[in-house]
């Protein structure tokens, strides 16, 4: 429940709650714990901006260390700017002149000291006029009962003479400017009235600047020192004195649900069925009766309760601490941190008491000791010819590392610089630091041939899978007198998948091979990939020639291999089928062209009376005829044996499948 409390009427009252520990996240809040003792009958003040309310009225845990039950918490009210100026009888909106204000106070008396006297009436109205120039002006009912127009640029004072106006021109703008400003909102826990001091802590989320992290790698030999430090930035208006600080590596969700500024809601307007005027109404006949009517059911109301429960105190667990290594050229830090994980979260906490003042940052150590690392080149073709010097980290630190930038020292010396991605215990990454100039990289890619994969039969219809080979050849020139390893990115490419070679690791978009490279000398590695292509083709459109390609493929099975040879069997002997009925039907179709020509020599011979040469063509008409009944009944013949072929070929597709 929210309780309006004025400001300045228990500052004297209020104890302060020191702050004891901070906790600062990566998504830009702060976990802050405070704690003290509460005099009897007293009150604890903390005291935030009004931005940063909404987290803290989300987050506030408050816990009594004897269990004693919290009286209440209160908090200063944010009633919305618009809900505050709608009390006024006047409005200063954009950029508002006195004659718009003294228009909206018709009939309030006003009070002027000009030049020439003072002057009061009650106000007419008030206007803008152009005269060459714009002059503000209002026009006043004075006590003799003229009207008169005042130039308001010739008044040296002006007010209201109502004192209660007055005060709200005032009340207005102090609230225009309290709108603006970053003035505190105090929060209050009553500790109770006669139970004697009381020993709180109240805990809470605010906004706060994000901590960051640098490292430096240290490189001596096969081994490397990994210093770790947080970068804390205390952007308060509140010194830290000997806080518990804890710097936390995650993204946890976050959001801010505006809880602060109250909230309103729209009202239906009912009225009461007694209030409506009644009207006529006309009803109608029935058309069916139901003697028995069933009994109207009551609506009955359900009350829902709500318990809330008091939240219990969270704590942090505690990890053993780190180890502590020295090494030549490491810093000389003192660390003492303990880590430990959270959920998805990595905690690391300060062993000793931080202090940072107010608007003032802190570099604090939380990390130094060895890790795996080994030396390596790092080569994508986008970078252009020379790969980059390499670390592959392995974090056998036993703790999450934040990302962060890493400066790279080697031999002592300064070497470049790096950055990485926060990664978990016992991941690996590769952070490159430096242009490698004593190696030179070029490809060359080259197609080769295609080959059938798999062949599949299935409802009539021959599937194949065939693989079409690319090769990228890296041709690598070591110039330097000392062996490298290269570690080749190679662009993973939709549809691809590698041939031989097997990767000594995979990104989301590239596959990593390591290459050994002999001082002064050049090699080559060639990386070679498929691309499937998957072809359907109708057994209708399949020739025997065409089969005889598939069968032919070592990818076919014995078991499809068998199965095609039938089904090529059987489509030379529809094809012969097909052949010889289209050679019987060709000599049908000669023999009725033959039959045609002598039909029309014997009209032609009838017409002009020789009657034995008709007679001789008609004896080579019937002769015609015969032969053709015989070409006929063969046709007939070979068109069932084709018919019987195709059914054949039918059956056989039907029951195919390999």
């Amino acid at each position: 429940m929210r309780v309006l409390i004025p400001f300045l009427s228990l500052t004297a009252l209020a104890a302060e709650l020191p702050v004891r520990e901070v906790t600062l996240f990566k998504h830009g809040v702060a976990f802050f714990k405070r704690a003290g003792e509460v005099p009897a009958s007293d009150s604890a003040q903390l005291d935030f901006l009004a931005t940063e309310m909404n987290d803290v009225l989300k987050s506030l845990t408050v816990v009594d260390r004897a269990g004693r039950p919290i009286t209440g918490l209160r908090y200063d009210s944010s009633e919305p700017l618009e809900r505050k100026l709608a009390a006024f009888p006047f409005k200063l909106e954009g950029q508002p002149s006195m004659a718009s204000l003294f228009e909206q106070m018709k009939g309030a008396r006003l009070e002027l000291k000009l030049a020439g006297g003072d002057l009061a009436g009650t106000i007419v109205s008030g206007r803008v006029t152009n005269i060459g120039r714009e002059v503000e002006q209002v026009v006043l009912l004075t006590d003799s009962g003229d009207l008169r127009t005042v130039d308001l640029s010739a008044a040296v004072a002006m007010r209201f003479a109502d004192p209660r106006l007055q005060a709200q021109l005032r009340e207005y703008l102090t609230v225009l400017h309290g709108s603006r400003s970053r003035e505190k909102r105090s929060v209050w826990i009553d500790a109770g009235a006669g139970t004697g001091a009381r020993q709180l802590t109240a805990s809470y989320v605010t906004p706060a600047a994000v901590w960051k992290s640098s490292y430096r790698l240290l490189l001596e030999g096969e081994t490397a020192q990994l210093e770790g430090w947080a970068i804390v930035d205390n952007t308060s208006d509140e010194d830290w004195d000997n806080v518990r600080l804890a710097v936390v590596s995650g993204r946890p969700v976050s959001f801010i649900s505006p809880l602060y500024q109250p909230r309103y809601r729209t009202r239906p307007v009912s009225e009461l069925a007694e209030d409506i005027p009644a009207a006529p109404v006309v009803h109608g006949g029935a058309v069916e009766e139901r003697l028995n009517a069933a009994p109207r059911r009551e609506l009955g109301r359900q009350q829902a309760q709500m318990q809330i429960a008091p939240a219990a105190p969270g704590a942090y667990a505690r990890a053993g601490a780190d180890d502590r290594n020295e090494a030549a050229g490491a810093s000389s830090i003192a660390v003492s941190t303990e880590g430990q994980e959270l959920g998805e979260l990595f905690e690391y906490r300060f062993g000793q008491p931080v202090t940072v003042k107010r608007n003032a940052s802190a570099m604090l150590p939380f990390l130094q000791q060895k890790v795996a690392a080994r030396k390596l080149l790092i080569y994508t073709e986008s970078m252009g010819r020379n790969p980059m010097n390499a670390i592959e980290l392995t974090n056998s630190s036993g703790k999450t590392l934040d990302g962060g930038p890493v400066t790279v020292f080697d031999q002592g010396a300064y070497a470049g610089e790096a950055l990485f991605e926060t990664f978990k215990t016992g991941d690996r990454r590769l952070v490159s630091y430096a242009v490698d100039l004593g190696t030179r990289v070029a490809t060359a890619f080259g197609s080769g041939g295609q080959l059938a994969r798999e062949i599949h039969f299935r409802r009539g219809v021959l599937t194949t899978r065939t693989a079409f080979e690319e090769t990228r050849t890296y041709t690598i020139r070591n110039v330097d007198a000392r062996p490298k390893t290269l570690v080749i990115e190679h662009a993973k490419r939709p549809g691809y998948e590698l041939v031989g070679r097997k990767p000594s690791s995979t990104t989301a978009a590239a596959y990593r091979f390591e290459a050994p490279v002999k001082p002064d000398t050049t090699e080559k590695f060639a990386v070679a990939e498929e691309r499937m292509v998957e072809q359907s083709v109708a057994v209708t459109n399949l020739t025997p020639e065409l089969l005889a390609s598939y069968i032919m493929n070592k990818a076919l099975s014995a078991e499809g291999r068998n199965q095609l040879e039938a089904l090529a069997a059987q489509k030379r002997k529809v094809a012969a089928a097909t052949r010889a009925l289209e050679d019987t039907e060709r000599e049908v179709r000669a023999v009725e062209q033959d039959q045609s020509r002598v039909r029309q020599n014997i009209s032609t011979l009838n017409s002009i009376g020789q009657r034995e040469t008709v007679q001789k063509y008609a004896a080579e008409l019937v002769a015609l005829e015969l032969k053709l009944v015989a070409f006929r009944d063969r046709a007939s013949v070979e068109r069932k044996a084709k018919s019987d072929a195709e059914a054949e070929l039918s059956a056989l597709v039907e029951k195919m499948e390999f």
